[in-house]
Order: C-alpha cells, then structure tokens, then sequence
C-alpha cells in the first residue's frame, strides 16, 4: 500500500468518527496548549523583566554593601536583611576622582508613611542626590528635580510618585504643599513621570524622593548609604570601569585581598544575566509540568486505538487476504495515530495562540502594563513536533497489534 492511499484511508476513519476522534485527541489539544501558553508567557516575562532593567539607564554600576568571599553563588550580606555601614562619604569621594566615571550617586533607602491632611499612605522611600535623575533617566511632569542646593542645606523638600500623589491629592496640585514622611514636614516640589517597575520589583510610581542628607539625618540617624550607583565613562569597557571602581574601594577600604571585599560590584549585564537565567528556568520547569498532560493524552491515545483495533479485526484480515503486508498494516495504524495527534497539535498551537493573545490584551491593555505579545516559533515548533513524536510512539504498540494478526483468525473474528 502506498503511503498516499494509506493517508487516505487513515483520514476516512478519522472523519468517519468525528466525536470519538476529537475525544480522543482532547488531551493532546490541551497538552500542547498548556506548552504553548507557558512558553509563550514566560518569553513575555522575561523581556518584561529584562526591558526594565534596561530601562534603569545606561552604563550603570551598583555598588552593594557587603562581599561575597569571592563566590559568584552567594549574595552579600546586605540583600539578606543584614545592615553592612562599610559605604560612606569617603567613598564617593574617592570615586569621584576617577576619570573612567562619569558620575556618582550614594543611596538610601526605608519605608515610611507619607501623609497629607486625611489621606495616608505607606511606600518606600529613597535619598537621591541630583546626579541620580539623569542617570536613572527619571523626569518629572511637574514641578522641578532636587539641586545641589536642597542636598547640601538639607531643604526639606521632597518629589512624589505619580501613584502616591494621586493618592494624597485627588484632584488637588501637589508642587508647593507640604506633606508629612514620619511626621516631618517636607514639601513638595515636584511629582515624577510613570516611571514603572525598577531593579528589585519596586514600583516607582508608588515611592518618593527626598534629598539624601534629609533621609541619613532625619528620617534614618545614620551616616552611611545603602548602595551607589555609578555611571561609566562611554569612553572606556564596562568592564575596565568595574574593575576600577573595585580598586578605589579597595583603597579606601584598605583591603589587599579580594576575598575579604566587604563591597559587591555589579552591572546592568549581571543582573540581567541573572534574571534571564531565573526566568528561562520557571519556564522550563512550568513547561515541563504542563507536557505531563501530553503523556496523558498520549496514553488515552494509545487505548483509543487499541480499541479501534480490536473493532476493525476483520477488517485487518480482509486486507491481509487481499495482499498487504504486515508492514502496510503497521504503517497505517501508524499513520492514523500520528494523524490524530498531529491535528490536535494543530488545535492546540491555535488555541495555546489565542489564549496568549488574550492574555496580552489583558495585562496590556487593561492593566495598563508594558507587556509584549510573544508566540516563540520554537513553541510552535515544539508543540507540533512533540504531537507527531507522541503519536508515533502511543501508536506503535496498537499499530504492532495489529500488524501481527493472523488473517485467517482476523476474519472468523465475531
């Protein structure tokens, strides 16, 4: 039997039982459509996750207080919950001088709650210099941006998140009032752009600003920072700049092995380097979970077709008494399976599409966060090759059974 005929001659019988064959390749539609789905999300995540890190700024380094001990496994001490003070006004200094940066921020950071006649409300809040604005890209809508001015005189001023000033003044313009962060008066000069989620899942939006003399002295009593941010000259290698600013800190750190760092450096590539690994492997595992309803559907396959022998036993001895061959036999059971499950890949690849689809109208338009429509053609790819290697394999051992009956006892079959 040629194969076009025995195509043929599958594709009837899959026609000639429309309920019973859709019934039977349920479980690959929803197999393939779960891989679909995860994939596919799981690649918008990721360039959700990596798009805002990038949308940090530009030639950044982060300077975390706390070593490693040299370990590219381990995470310092500070991103642990412990307080590291090894960061201070000398440091920042000292990197100042270095021609290979180009700019310097110190940082601190605490939760505090902001509030404003009635209205209150809990967010985190940072001290900033003014060089940290340019470079984290950040604007304002209105009002203005801290000086050089409101961080030497300590100015008790402070710039609001567009969510928190929403918050505190509904339909009332913040530039110019005063709020109160831990009950001190502060007030407010400015309110920032949608600025989205940034580096460790905080939402921007929902956060404020204050000069970072301000929040050492009078919001936190302490005199050293949590972490720096430093800008790299464009004239020279990220890397060469990293490996500077080590050498500074070391100096001023006096620290002549680099094991005993009580500082960690990081890049923009690290941190996405890490997240990119982070998110490839939830989407493998979550993958790999949902391809278990694919085994299932393969099994559900495999007794269908057992079944379908069973039915079609005369059938078989017919054919075999006409001339074909147990290879023909084989090859059309074979055929029929892989036909099956190859069509409810298809269906599942459609619906594992609209479903993803759906989902990025949801989050992207309802929601209102910048979210990406991904459908990997690997996904696809992966979806119909596993539905064909699923049926090939689930169909085999019916297709044998089938294949190795006697025709003469095939055709007595009752």
């Amino acid at each position: 039997m040629r194969f076009n005929d025995a195509f043929k001659t599958a594709l009837r019988n899959v026609e000639h039982s429309k309920m019973r064959s859709f019934l039977t390749i349920l479980g690959i539609v929803i197999g393939v459509a779960s891989v679909i789905i995860l994939m596919s999300v799981g690649q918008s995540a990721q360039d959700y996750i990596l798009n805002q890190v990038k949308g940090v700024g530009s030639n950044l380094i982060f300077i975390i207080p706390g070593g490693t001990g040299g370990s590219k496994f381990s995470a310092p001490a500070s991103e642990r919950g412990i307080v590291i003070k090894t960061l201070v006004a000398g440091d920042v200094t000292a990197l100042e001088r270095e021609p290979t940066i180009t700019a310097v921020a110190p940082i601190v950071n605490g939760q505090a709650t902001v509030a404003y006649g009635n209205n209150d409300t809990s967010v985190p809040y940072e001290g900033v210099t003014s060089e940290f604005f340019p470079m984290r890209n950040f604007g304002v809508s209105s009002g203005r941006m801290f000086n050089q001015s409101d961080i030497d005189s300590s100015n008790r001023v402070v710039i609001l998140g567009s969510t928190v000033a929403k918050t505190l003044f509904s339909g009332v313009t913040p530039v110019g009032k005063f709020v109160r962060v831990q009950n001190i008066p502060l007030q407010v000069v400015g309110v920032l752009t949608d600025e989205g989620v940034g580096p460790g899942g905080i939402d921007q939006n929902n956060m404020v600003l204050v000069p970072v003399t301000v929040a050492q002295n009078q919001l936190l009593g302490i005199n050293y920072y949590n972490y720096i941010l430093v800008q790299a000259n464009s004239s020279y290698d990220i890397s060469f700049v990293t490996s500077r600013v080590k050498t500074v800190l070391r100096q001023t750190h006096h620290i002549t092995d680099p094991v005993k760092d009580d500082f960690t450096v990081e890049t923009q590539a690290d941190i996405l380097s890490i997240l990119g690994n982070i998110t490839s492997v939830m989407t493998i595992f979550l993958t790999a979970i949902a391809s278990i309803s694919l085994i299932v559907g393969g099994i559900g396959i495999m007794n269908i077709m057992l079944v379908s022998v069973v039915e079609r036993t005369r059938e078989i001895g017919l054919r075999k008494a006409v001339g074909a061959t147990t290879a023909d036999i084989l090859r059309q059971f074979l055929i029929e399976a892989t036909l099956l499950t190859l069509l409810g890949g298809i269906m599942g690849i459609i619906l594992g599409g609209l479903v993803t689809f759906g989902a990025y109208l949801v989050i992207a338009r309802l929601l209102n966060v910048a979210w990406t429509f991904a459908l990997p053609l690997g996904a696809v790819m992966l979806g119909a090759g596993v539905s064909i290697l699923v049926g090939l394999v689930f169909g085999f051992y019916p297709a044998r059974q089938a294949a190795k009956k006697s025709p003469i006892e095939a055709l007595h079959y009752e």
